[in-house]
């Protein structure tokens, strides 16, 4: 794990108003990795800036909302100016464990651009429906088409740091898209994921929320297969 080719690193994590979960997930990373841990405060409206200092997390402050894919962008934004060769991302809730860590970086070094931490089986009925939708109209063959928790190197930190991802709203298909579209590998590993114990998921909070977004992800999927 320890090759030239992989660092230094970086862990990113958006996070909004995630002070139940912050610290613990920041002390569960610190187990299992020696790089910096970067969280992008989303204009909380609670204390998760400060507790994410005190556990020892470099913190980017937003000064609005810029949503999850947003806020992870601006993460990888720091990357790419501050020399890092690879970046993992995560969620600030607690829902995926940082011992999956090694095993990520691990399949990163064996030629591959991109590994996702994939835990398929926590989607229910109808999110299993609308991944296999996406699946057919994206060309992008993948279980889990949301994790969060992803491992990039510099080539593809540096294209999802671009202009060209600026407009995404979210992290899932219009980014997978692209990475595929650009030539670049991607690999799923098998992962647990812990249930979420506080909160909701963005996406999914409402039926308007789900309506939006699944409006948004079709009209992405055609738009950009036929840039192809």
């Amino acid at each position: 794990m320890k090759s030239t080719t992989l660092y230094p690193m970086i862990v990113i994590i958006p996070a909004k108003n995630e002070s139940k979960s912050v610290v613990q997930v920041i002390q569960d990373i610190q187990r299992y990795f020696d790089g910096t841990i970067l969280v992008i405060d989303d204009a909380s409206t609670d204390n998760t800036a400060q507790l994410a200092m005190e556990a020892g997390a470099t913190v980017l402050p937003l000064a609005f909302s810029l949503g999850a894919w947003g806020a992870t962008q601006t993460g990888l934004r720091y990357a790419v100016k501050h020399g890092y060769n690879t970046a993992i991302t995560m969620d600030a809730d607690g829902q995926h464990e940082a011992e999956s860590i090694p095993k990520l970086l691990y399949e990163l070094g064996n030629h591959c651009d991109v590994v996702i931490g994939a835990y398929p089986e926590r989607g229910s009925p109808l999110r299993q429906f609308a991944w296999a939708f996406f699946r057919k109209i994206s060309s992008v063959h993948l279980e889990d088409l949301t994790s969060g928790l992803r491992v990039y190197n510099r080539p593809a930190i540096t294209l999802l740091a671009s202009r060209a991802a600026t407009l995404l709203e979210y992290q899932d298909m219009g980014v997978l898209m692209l990475l595929n579209q650009a030539g670049l590998q991607i690999k799923e590993v098998s992962i647990n994921m812990r249930p979420r114990t506080d909160g909701h998921s963005r996406i999914f909070s409402s039926w308007w929320a789900v309506s939006r977004y699944m409006m948004q992800t079709v009209v992405l999927c055609v738009g950009r297969r036929k840039l192809r």
